[in-house]
């Protein structure tokens, strides 16, 4: 095709494309007018992105010169001449959200992860972002985050949906530096730690796990804090209706809960072969019958202070504290396969808080703010000494509130989270709603596996109905 040709149909295949071009216009429009001020400003930057995109490309050093001219080049070129060579830039796909933009892009020779990660400070001076990270994203593409502002500055509410999680496994903390999602798997995992300074975020990250769970029956709650004298104190009392038991700071109250959650330990033990057939009910996962049991234990060093005193008072506290130990220690060190998980919570995690033989045994650990590198790497693990951005003894500032730093699950080092806040009243309509699904995991295990246990018969299938709570 001739250039006069081209030059004669190019007004028809602009009036064939315009309409294209004014629906697309049109849809962001209506989508920009509709957003919220911080979307409506993602929407703007994420235009500046991709306009902006092919210049900044070539001078972040994320360009390649290909002197091999296109087939198309060498027949318009004269023959006399040489072609051009052309600069060639990854292909960019950018998505706004709340925080900033998303973007997509394909590597090239000499341009691939990198180069990418090495142009990111270029990348978020540019695009006027507070931080921009690459990330691998399949064989060949990367993705790029950058956020706008800062979501670890950004408080957030969270309103429970009222309905089951999906997976019953994961527990869905907050989100990143990034804004991305972060979760914590806890399939085969014995034990949570969380520690922080007080009312910066322990007891409502706690509370946010219980609203969101609390819709299945498939998890049962109990609850010893050490902050309070009874059930209608302190951050658990909008959410009594949906635990199964509950114990506040007497000693002897906690160990017999303790004592109770023992034998429970002890008989799904004995029965977990029979009944579920296998030895690990993660291999089948909680049931209605065989429900996840979370034991909360918040400001854990209340029950296993150690006592220090020669008078009878002293010594009978000392020795209930020293069996509140051993009792938990059983639960974390025998619980996971039976479906039994402990999360504690306490200021500092260190070993005269939570003894060491059983803060070493979980796997997963959180830290809100802390005064003192001592109680980061109580917390954390010595490993936090090499990552100072990510240490919470920077999380002292009141707009941290809610921030925790912990190790991911997939991704090297630790990372920063900001955990959303529920309101009480959130808290206590969900508990309001859901206080028919608590149940005794005892009063199940009696009733279904032991029945099993006894003449063989599985009660599911029979005509006997739901028992009723205690």
């Amino acid at each position: 095709m001739t250039l006069q040709e081209l030059y004669e149909i190019a007004p028809y295949v602009a009036v064939a494309v315009l309409p294209v071009f004014a629906v697309r216009a049109l849809v962001w429009g209506v989508r920009y007018l509709t957003a919220d001020p911080m979307m409506r400003a993602s929407l703007r930057q994420a235009v500046r992105v991709r306009r902006t995109w092919k210049r900044l490309a070539q001078m972040a050093g994320l360009s390649v010169t290909d002197k091999m001219p296109t087939a198309l080049a060498a027949l318009t070129t004269d023959t006399d001449k040489t072609p051009k060579p052309r600069v060639l830039t990854p292909a960019l796909k950018v998505k706004p959200d709340r925080f900033g933009v998303v973007a997509q892009a394909n590597c090239l020779p000499k341009v691939g992860l990198e180069e990418f990660q090495k142009a990111a400070p270029y990348l978020a001076d540019a695009w006027r972002c507070a931080r921009v990270s690459v990330l691998p994203d399949g064989p060949g593409q990367v993705v790029i985050r950058g956020v706008r502002v800062d979501p670890l500055l950004t408080p957030t509410d969270h309103v429970p949906t009222g309905e089951a999680p999906e997976d019953l496994a994961t527990w869905f903390l907050g989100v990143d530096e990034y804004a991305q999602p972060v979760t914590v798997g806890l399939s085969n995992v014995p034990g949570v730690t969380v520690a922080g300074l007080p009312g910066y975020g322990k007891t409502s990250l706690i509370n946010k796990f219980i609203c969101d769970c609390a819709p299945a029956p498939e998890i049962q709650f109990a609850v010893a804090d050490g902050k309070v004298s009874g059930a209608h104190e302190g951050d658990y009392a909008d959410l009594m209706d949906r635990l199964f038991a509950f114990v506040g700071d007497d000693l002897e109250e906690a160990n017999a809960l303790f004592k109770r959650l023992v034998k429970l330990r002890r008989g799904r033990s004995t029965s977990i072969q029979e009944v579920l057939g296998v030895k690990n009910m993660w291999h089948v996962g909680p049931s209605e019958n065989w429900p996840l049991t979370v034991l909360i234990i918040d400001e854990a060093h209340t029950y296993f202070r150690d006592y220090k005193g020669n008078d009878p008072a002293t010594k009978k506290l000392a020795a209930l504290a020293s069996e509140n130990a051993r009792l938990v220690e059983d639960l974390v060190k025998k619980g996971r396969s039976v479906g039994i998980l402990v999360i504690l919570a306490t200021q500092k995690s260190t070993g005269d808080a939570i003894p060491t033989f059983i803060r070493d045994v979980c796997p997963v650990g959180l830290s809100f703010a802390q005064k003192t590198a001592e109680a980061s790497v109580a917390a954390l693990g010595e490993d936090i000494r090499n990552w100072p951005d990510a240490n919470p003894v920077n999380l002292q500032d009141p707009a941290y509130v809610g921030v925790a730093s912990m190790t991911a699950q997939d991704r090297p080092g630790f990372t920063r989270i900001r955990t959303p806040y529920v309101d009480d009243a959130h808290a206590a309509k969900i508990a309001n709603g859901t206080a028919h699904l608590a149940y005794d995991p005892q009063i199940l295990l009696d009733h279904y596996a032991g029945a099993y246990l006894e003449t063989g018969v599985d009660l599911d299938k029979g005509e006997e109905g739901r028992p009723e709570a205690a």
